[in-house]
């Protein structure tokens, strides 16, 4: 666990780039070799195929990204100087963090486990992985196979239950990275608070949906009806519940009803790749969800296949039991609201959640969404499809989480931003002016202009601007005398010329402050 992943880390050979790339072209190979065996094992665990294909695809692209672009993240990051440090190094230097634990999710078990440990590899570190235990055949295949790819001693991979996860809590961290719900959560950060170890929490929510009632329904209803039921609905990040006007909510759920069976077919039962509900117990949850609620679409089940069919309410209430959860599985509630100024009101209500969606052709209306709301990610007019974007950050806002992982944003997560100023001792007359002014009176104005903070960068622009000024000056001064030598006179040439034009860009200057 964390002692030999700890060990191996202090002989530093995590550090070097070439091992770092090594290693990620090893998870990558990884992925290809094996991704029959582990479509098989999330099959048994979720009973989806196409999805983790798809899913894996998008988890090679992280690990190229990372292979193509390490060096140029982990390179010192200058920083804009000012006249006390003009001669000096002043810059950033990533650095690993050390071990980072990382406790993944069942619902998507290989994308929400190794998508953190590509950018711990990257950044340097150590890595103690620790798959849900949930999802039980993905966890085992983990264990077995990630040790004949990666090193062993310091991506070590530790299945088991609650027990063993508590375990790994009592010890301490760089860093602990969680995918799970806000209940676990908080005990995560409680157990890290011990060691004062900082964590990234990928928590989840009631992200809402607002379709505007103007909006193509056929199209959107299409994005709308794959982003919630895809892997049976137990994506994090899967619109929870639907907020439209009245006037549309009959035709939202025909629409929806047309695509379900266009993706499903008649039978999504016996479909292949319609998912089922991990376990009873969550089964069990859901199922009490509907209660009080009018089903518009489905609510078929079958508790020993942990079955339930794709379903959509209607006429549901900010009061209704399947509002006071995430509902995390495949039950799409549709509430009613009288326009775009209730529906960010209603949101607003609720805690801020990881993904925020809106269907509208109105630019004006998307933007003040935007303007007007608080969420990990907004998305127009689609689902959950930000979360393959790996330039974008990717985390939580309030109760969804803290922190934020894809890409660049992955390395800069689990790396320590070093601040770094390389001083030389020559020129100790400068400083001289930073000591008790006693030392030298003479230098007190000095220390006073040189210690306020100048921008460098501003006083370049000022230079190049003065520069392009006399040159301009110098060609109006030539054009004047010999192309119209008589437009001025001796007595007005000796008064200064065609001093209009200098002094027009004399004003522009002094603007410049």
């Amino acid at each position: 666990g964390e002692l030999q992943a700890r060990r191996a880390f202090q002989t530093g050979k995590s550090k070097p780039l070439e091992f770092r790339l090594n290693q990620l072209k090893s998870l990558h190979r990884f992925i290809n070799e094996r991704r029959k065996d582990i479509a098989d094992a999330v099959k048994k665990d979720l009973n989806k195929v196409s999805v983790t294909n798809s899913v894996l695809f998008n988890l090679e692209g992280e690990i190229n990204v990372a292979v193509e672009r390490l060096t140029e993240w982990a390179a010192p990051r200058p920083v804009e100087k000012s006249l006390v440090t003009i001669a000096d190094e002043v810059y950033i230097r990533p650095e690993p963090l050390g071990v980072v634990l990382i406790i993944g999710a069942w619902n998507y078990p290989w994308v929400v486990t190794l998508q953190p440990l590509v950018g711990a590899i990257a950044a340097g570190n150590a890595a103690v992985v620790k798959p849900s235990e949930v999802s039980s055949h993905s966890a085992k295949l983990m264990e077995e196979l990630l040790p004949l790819y990666l090193h062993e001693e310091l991506y070590p991979v530790v299945c088991g239950g609650v027990s063993e996860t508590q375990e790994l809590l009592r010890q301490r961290f760089d860093h602990v990275f969680y995918t799970g719900n806000s209940t676990v959560g908080r005990l995560v950060m409680e157990a890290a608070a011990r060691h004062l170890t900082p964590v990234t929490l990928e928590l989840g929510g009631k992200s809402p949906c607002y379709i505007d009632k103007n909006v193509d329904l056929t199209v959107a209803c299409r994005r709308i009806t794959w982003g919630k039921f895809v892997n049976c609905g137990q994506t994090c990040i899967a619109p929870d519940y639907i907020l439209c006007e009245p006037s549309i909510q009959n035709r939202l759920v025909e629409e929806i009803r047309k695509c379900i069976t266009e993706f499903y077919t008649d039978d999504p039962k016996n479909f292949e790749d319609y998912g089922r509900i991990i376990n009873q117990r969550h089964f069990q949850r859901l199922m009490s969800l509907l209660e009080g609620s009018t089903v518009a679409i489905g609510g078929d089940s079958d508790e020993s296949q942990c079955y339930i069919a794709p379903t959509v309410l209607k006429d549901v209430t900010g009061d209704s039991k399947v509002m006071q959860e995430e509902i995390f599985g495949p039950i799409l509630p549709i509430i009613t609201i009288s326009g775009v100024d209730e529906a960010i009101q209603f949101i607003n209500d609720r805690e801020k959640p990881l993904a925020l969606y809106v269907f509208s052709q109105d630019n004006k209306l998307i933007r003040r969404v935007v303007a007007e709301t608080s969420s990990g990610a907004l998305v127009a007019n689609d689902c959950l499809v930000h979360f393959t974007i790996n330039a974008l950050p990717f985390g939580g806002v309030g109760k969804s989480g803290m922190g934020q992982y894809h890409g660049q944003h992955s390395f800069d997560q689990l790396s320590h931003l070093r601040a770094c100023l390389i001083k030389k001792l020559n020129m100790e007359a400068a400083n001289a002016m930073r000591y008790p002014p006693h030392t030298d009176k003479k230098l007190g104005w000095a220390r006073i202009f040189l210690l306020k903070q100048v921008n460098l960068g501003r006083l370049r622009r000022m230079a190049m601007l003065a520069m392009f000024t006399a040159l301009g000056a110098f060609i109006v001064q030539v054009r004047c005398f010999t192309v119209v030598p008589n437009l001025w006179s001796a007595d007005q040439a000796n008064a200064g010329g065609p001093n209009l034009f200098l002094q027009i860009l004399n004003i522009i200057v002094l603007l410049q402050f």
